[in-house]
């Protein structure tokens, strides 16, 4: 088989000339010429694309070309880019100040709408980025048990915290290093990893190290190996044993947070965790996120209890801004319907275009999150966990990313990596990508 080319196109490269300089620039200066691996295109080769500007589902380059967003900033535009309603909030906590390093009435408003939004949560801490809240929830897990160890599961990525950075999707998974240099061996002794949605394996360990478990950490709907699919029996096998064996269930939701129903994909899979992480949307695209749960398990906490986790710039004024502004929306006019109906569109029409072009693929979605794997043999497989998702052709995906870019498509460049529609994409927008995936995987 003649495997496909996955660089640009020289006609694409030289629409980006600018984005050229830029990256040269930056990798002057900046470690690999990004300030995050995700950003790096070490998924599909070639440079990466250098942004200026955003409107609803519309991005445009320093170069002046304009791509359809399935990127949207990795999750947290739900509402589309520049909503007026998150603008104007932003606007009107910066007049009145940048960050104060004490208690704001703001804050509790944002934790009301969490609280009321999430159903397990009862009581809720703001942090800045989804690591800290990932690797705090772990810390007081250990705490409120008085356990070492916690369960991960392999290809979920739960932030860059150490003991966490072990078979981590996303980036790492991209980037072929999913066990960071600088993770100590000690660090890592108490994560034990284990295949998504395999019961047999996570029963063997709670039979096997069950009263040392202080927790299991899972994404309940994956985004990070790109989308997979969780069964109900492992969901409700994860609950039953943590409960059996006094551990905590922790769902980061980082990403599936108020995306896939307000409640989020407990809400919407019928799971309750006893510790939650948010991330993303519940900034409004601002640097903020979140940790909570049970009140018993949060008053742990210092100052109520002893377990330790501050930060200087938690519940900033403009990032809770924002976060409360895109919450009220999403309560008051909430697009689920809508979105729903847009990514049952996209994925009919990425299905069908694959099997018109006789390309094996597998295409999960949940909501308004998707992944089309795509596959070497001569049948479509499903992915249910890493072992499958890590079988995916790669180079195949890579060529599929250029030809979307060539079409004015930005999809996420990896393979490993789940795309995200907004509320602001019409049908139009769904036609015009499906056209533009049907050519691009002729070509192929």
């Amino acid at each position: 088989m003649t495997m496909p080319d996955t660089a640009p196109s020289a006609a694409t490269a030289a629409r980006r000339a600018a984005s050229r300089v830029a990256f040269a620039r930056a990798r002057r200066l900046i470690p690999g010429g990004v300030n995050s691996p995700a950003r790096a295109f070490g998924g599909v080769g070639g440079e990466p694309i250098f942004f200026k500007s955003a409107l609803g589902q519309w991005l445009t380059d320093i170069d002046g070309n304009k791509y359809l967003d399935y990127i949207g900033s990795w999750g947290p535009m739900i509402l589309g880019h520049r909503h007026p309603r998150v603008v104007a909030a932003i606007e009107q906590a910066l007049a009145a100040g940048t960050s104060y390093g004490a208690p704001t009435e703001a804050e509790s408003r944002l934790a009301e709408l969490i609280i009321a939004a999430v159903p397990s949560i009862e009581k809720v801490r703001l942090v800045s980025s989804g690591t800290e809240a990932a690797m705090t929830a772990v810390r007081l897990a250990r705490g409120f048990t008085g356990r070492d160890k916690i369960v991960k599961f392999a290809g979920n990525y739960h932030g860059h915290a150490d003991s966490l950075l072990v078979a981590a999707g996303s980036s790492a998974a991209t980037l072929g290093a999913p066990d960071s240099p600088g993770v100590t061996a000690g660090t890592a002794r108490d994560t034990i990893v284990l295949e998504y949605n395999d019961v047999a394996g996570l029963e063997a360990a709670f039979a096997t190290a069950g009263r040392d478990i202080a927790a299991v950490l899972m994404e309940p709907v994956v985004g990070n190996m790109g989308l997979v699919v969780p069964t109900q029996e492992f969901l409700g096998a994860a609950r039953d044993l943590c409960t059996r064996h006094g551990g905590l269930l922790v769902c980061d939701e980082v990403m599936t947070g108020f995306r896939l129903a307000l409640g989020g994909a407990q809400q919407r899979l019928a799971i309750a965790p006893d510790l939650t992480t948010l991330g993303k949307i519940v900034g409004g695209g601002l640097p903020l996120a979140a940790y909570g749960g049970r009140a018993d398990v949060m008053d742990h906490m210092l100052p109520a209890g002893k377990v330790f986790q501050a930060g200087t710039l938690s519940g900033n004024p403009l990032a809770v801004a924002a976060g409360t502004a895109t919450l009220e929306e999403l309560r008051e006019h909430p697009p689920y319907e809508h979105l729903e109906r847009l990514g049952a569109r996209l994925e009919s029409g990425f299905r069908a275009a694959a099997a018109a072009a006789g390309v094996t693929a597998w295409t999960a979605r949940v909501g308004s999150m998707m992944t089309t794997f795509f596959q070497r043999g001569p049948t479509a497989m499903p992915v249910t966990g890493w072992k499958t998702a890590s079988q995916s052709d790669t180079p195949r995906y890579a060529a599929f990313f250029w030809g979307m870019i060539d079409r004015g498509v930005y999809l996420p460049c990896s393979q490993y990596e789940a795309l995200f529609i907004s509320a602001t994409h019409t049908e139009a927008d769904i036609d015009a990508t499906v056209a533009a995936a049907r050519e691009t995987l002729a070509a192929l």
